[in-house]
């Protein structure tokens, strides 16, 4: 084969063509810090940095979405603890006018007080995070879903939890609807609850109710009949005689495994309906409060009527203080659940950096040795081609 001058010139710029891209590609790693920006400069590292870019996104998401349901929840516990002090002060109220002491007017002024922390409760229950998002509403978080009625308030909400998920396979409640925090409360004691019949004409007052042997309590329909002021008898749903006793104000009755305490000086043919616990809206409850606030009383008859329906009430203002406590513990709960899983979070996010540092980073000192190396390479090339183009037999030729 003939090596021609024309084929010596070809190779030796293909050749200086790729010592500047190899400087080229040097100097890139030096400025950018990688030792690959392409898949093609190395593809097995490349391959395995794409899958710990994409694990190292998907976790900052994760991050993003426990941050967001951090927020959420935060302002769910703040407005559960106003509701809880909100209800206490009622509870107060109710306990101030269940004094025998209290005037037509005391009262009235306590139903005023009442009132307004029937707004109170109203307000918080519509309470908003930082969104915009009403926390009470389920998925309906773009409607209000309190209103005040003359029942209490009625709910427009679902019953709906809004979830997200804060990592691969876990997912957080982020918000507690309005109908299980203020409307799925239980009446009386929890599981069941005892009513004077409205008719009544004594005195008898509903006090302590209990379930003193679970094993024996079926959460049947019973009624305290008086036959007599002093004297009793107990019927369940089918009216057949449980049990039957003589009375005296401040006994409890047993039976069926649970004790009803009463007092006062219940008329003959008077009445107390013992019946399993059912859903009552808090709000209903604080209504209920008020408007026996405003009833005057004259009559011993009438007194006890009030004293029972307050008592009622607190027995449900307790319900709710309960179910709030309990939401908000299960609110606490998902909070730890969280920074847990955010702590988790950080050092897989460390090692996935780590990785693909390891992969991916530029060791300068070797970098530069190169490119030193490729420089002068270059230089001693560039001389050499300078000084071989310069030779030829013609110039030895007299």
């Amino acid at each position: 084969m003939r090596v021609t001058q024309g084929l010596e010139q070809s190779q030796f710029l293909a050749a200086i063509d790729q010592l500047e891209s190899n400087i080229s590609t040097t100097q890139n790693q030096i400025s950018s810090g990688l030792s690959f920006t392409t898949a093609s400069q190395n593809p097995v590292a490349a391959g395995l940095v794409t899958n710990y870019n994409q694990a190292l996104a998907q976790s900052q998401q994760y991050d993003t979405n426990s941050n967001s349901a951090q927020s959420s929840l935060n302002t769910e516990g703040t407005a559960l603890t106003q509701v809880q002090s909100a209800l206490q002060s009622l509870r107060d109220l109710a306990l101030e006018a269940n004094n025998a002491t209290e005037t037509s007017q005391d009262r009235s002024a306590i139903a005023a007080q009442a009132t307004q922390i029937q707004s109170s409760l109203v307000a918080l229950a519509n309470t908003q995070d930082g969104s915009g998002n009403y926390i009470f509403g389920g998925y309906s978080t773009q409607a209000q879903p309190f209103s005040l009625s003359a029942t209490g308030a009625t709910y427009s909400g679902d019953q709906g939890q809004r979830q997200v998920q804060i990592a691969a396979g876990q997912t957080v409640v982020v918000g507690d609807n309005g109908d299980l925090v203020f409307n799925q409360i239980k009446t009386g004691n929890g599981t069941f609850d005892v009513t004077a019949t409205a008719a009544n004409t004594g005195s008898g007052v509903v006090g302590a109710t209990t379930v003193s042997n679970p094993t024996a309590y079926t959460g049947g329909t019973y009624s305290i009949d008086f036959t007599a002021p002093n004297t009793y008898q107990v019927l369940d749903a089918a009216n057949n005689v449980v049990t039957s006793g003589t009375y005296t104000s401040g006994q409890t009755i047993s039976f069926s495994g649970v004790q009803v305490a009463l007092s006062g000086t219940p008329a003959t043919g008077d009445s107390f309906s013992v019946a399993p616990s059912v859903n009552q809206s808090v709000f209903t409850t604080v209504q209920n409060l008020v408007t026996a606030l405003q009833q005057s009383t004259s009559t011993p008859a009438g007194q006890a009527q009030l004293n029972n329906s307050i008592n009622s009430a607190i027995n449900n203002i307790d319900q709710s203080l309960s179910q709030s406590e309990n939401v908000q513990s299960s609110v606490g709960a998902r909070l730890n659940s969280i920074t847990t899983q955010q702590s988790v979070a950080a050092s897989q996010q460390v090692q996935l950096k780590q990785s693909i540092s390891t992969l991916q980073s530029l060791d300068y000192a070797t970098a530069i040795t190169s490119l030193d190396s490729q420089n002068t390479t270059l230089s001693a090339a560039m001389q050499a081609f300078t000084l071989t183009q310069g030779l030829s037999l013609f110039k030895y030729i007299q």
